[in-house]
């Protein structure tokens, strides 16, 4: 269940997203912070979440991760320093060269962590440009439950907390064909997985292990028949829609390279 440094840090990036709307910033909230807050209302997605010692430490959150549009960073900045109070971390935003910024909330030690118009580890994933332009409009305080899940499709080496976060979501989430509010929009994942082969082939093989996960979990009796048949029924959903979609011709292009030359990028963690 949630400690009281939990607790803290859900309801410090709520406030830090309302306090920003109040001055027209649009920002966001994105991460593991983002699925709890996707869950809450979902009994079933809720009671497997906290049952199954997703990081296996006293605290389920580590830091509060954010995103917003470059073209407001400046008046963030502002905002993040000047009024709320948090401390930067000059090193970490020269290296990052102003796509990511750092802060830190002394109050209680709190990373904050501020990303710009995608999210750029394995694969990319985008908030700024088309298709994907004003996407964070979409939903609020959080980005939405289709962008949530391919933050964590898009990981290369995912590891279990990762899967449980994907499965969380799965469970409290239909999965439409269409932008429907707090659904899965198995239409926009299936596009921007068309043109990209190395963010499918991923993504792919990350849904399919959520599934061995779930049938795993099953046998042990650490989640419900109900959940995982939820969960398995769809990411079925899905992936008929992923297969089912046309590819472009990048994809194809890229498809016939396959695994032979690297399809994602490295990801080294912010010290």
């Amino acid at each position: 269940m949630p400690t009281p440094r939990d607790e803290f840090m859900v309801r410090k990036a709520v406030e830090i997203v309302e306090k920003a709307r109040e001055r027209n910033l649009v920002l966001r909230i994105i991460g593991a912070i983002a699925v709890y807050l996707h869950i809450l209302d979902n009994p079933i997605a809720l009671g497997f979440y906290t049952s199954q010692s997703r990081l296996g430490l006293a605290d389920i959150f580590t830091d509060i991760d954010l995103i917003a549009y470059s073209k407001q960073k400046k008046q963030l900045m502002k905002f993040f320093e000047e009024e709320l109070k948090l401390q930067s971390n000059p090193r970490l935003n020269i290296i990052f060269g102003g796509k990511r910024l750092f802060y830190e909330d002394p109050s209680m030690s709190v990373k904050i962590d501020v990303f710009f118009d995608k999210l750029e580890f394995s694969h990319d994933v985008f908030f700024g440009k088309e298709p994907s332009k004003g996407r964070l409009e979409l939903d609020y305080p959080t980005i939405t439950p289709t962008d949530l899940l391919l933050e964590k499709l898009q990981i290369h080496s995912i590891n279990y907390k990762d899967i449980i976060d994907i499965m969380a979501i799965l469970i409290a989430h239909d999965v439409t064909l269409g932008e429907v509010k707090n659904t899965i929009d198995a239409n926009y994942i299936a596009q921007i997985l068309s043109d990209d082969w190395g963010f499918w082939y991923d993504a792919v093989s990350n849904l399919n292990k959520v599934v061995e996960v779930s049938m795993d979990l099953a046998s042990k009796e650490k989640i419900t028949e109900e959940a995982k048949n939820i969960v398995t029924e769809r990411v079925s959903k899905l992936l008929k829609t992923i297969n089912e979609t046309p590819k472009t011709k990048n994809w194809e292009k890229r498809a016939k390279i396959g695994t032979s030359k690297p399809w994602y990028r490295e990801v080294e963690e912010a010290l």
